[in-house]
């Protein structure tokens, strides 16, 4: 784990690997997320170098309070990362959360960004998968064991089919901390209050920053049974840009892994653009 400084003197960690000499790919995790989001795709991708942030608040970075856990300062914070790195323009994979930062960068910091892969993400989320995260955002689970809670997502997560309890397994030891009292999240629990206040009242209209992506390469992820990003979003990017890689994930909801044959072939389409 490495770490830089952010622009208000925040201590943010990241990882960078796969060989220097590899296209650099920056891999952008969902909102209560890290950069362990990835761990299931990087052995597909041994020829590229993936650079993966810890947002503020999460992972191993440090906690900067709910007025800083913004889609916009997490952009900076991605091209903070970037002039530590050297990177003046790098392709994005952005999970959720993460895509959302990688529209923003279109639109505010065009020349930084060479082209965004969106990991069942757009410019319209859908109200379901928004109050399916107010739930669970900023709380510990109910279960007491990372065994309880691998058995109630196998049980919950009725979107996905054909995921082996030991990647539940997986999931829950990524997810959650055990502790003497139970389990609790890797994140700031501030979290909650900065995503709830960030879906107060009209949602602006992201749709510009999506068509800020003009001239640069993109893809889209979908989970076939996302609550997130519905078809006619899906749809309607398709439709504004015919030349996108896209990709259904069959048997996945809100989010595909990334290791699916499906997500794979077009993460691996994307990147050919910057080989």
């Amino acid at each position: 784990m490495e770490h830089f400084t952010a622009d208000d003197g925040a201590r943010l960690s990241y990882r960078d690997t796969g060989p220097g000499t590899g296209p650099a790919l920056i891999c952008l995790a969902g909102l209560t997320r890290d950069g362990r989001d990835f761990d299931y795709l990087a052995p597909h991708l041994p020829g590229i170098r993936l650079i993966r942030m810890d947002y503020r608040g999460r992972g191993e970075s440090d906690w900067t309070g709910a007025d800083s856990y913004t889609v916009p300062q997490e952009a900076r914070d991605v091209r903070s990362l970037m002039d530590h790195l050297g990177l003046a323009s790098a392709p994005i994979l952005g999970t959720s959360r993460g895509g959302l930062i990688g529209l923003f960068l279109a639109a505010t910091a065009p020349e930084r960004l060479a082209g965004l892969c969106l990991n069942d993400v757009g410019p319209e989320v859908a109200r379901a998968g928004l109050e399916r995260i107010f739930d669970y955002v900023g709380r510990a689970p109910a279960a007491k064991t990372h065994q309880a809670v691998a058995l109630a997502l196998a049980h919950t997560m009725t979107g996905f089919e054909g995921v082996p309890l030991s990647r539940w397994g997986e999931e829950a030891a990524r997810h959650y901390i055990a502790t003497p009292e139970g389990l609790d999240i890797p994140y700031d629990p501030a979290l909650r209050t900065a995503f709830l206040a960030a879906f107060e009242g009209p949602q602006p209209d992201l749709w510009p920053l999506f068509d800020a992506l003009a001239g640069k390469p993109v893809a889209l992820i979908r989970g076939a049974n996302s609550d997130l990003l519905s078809p006619e979003t899906a749809a309607e990017m398709r439709r504004r840009r015919p030349d996108m890689i896209f990709a259904q994930v069959p048997g996945r909801a809100h989010i595909p892994f990334l290791d699916e044959s499906e997500s794979l072939a077009a993460i691996r389409a994307f990147l050919e653009n910057f080989a």
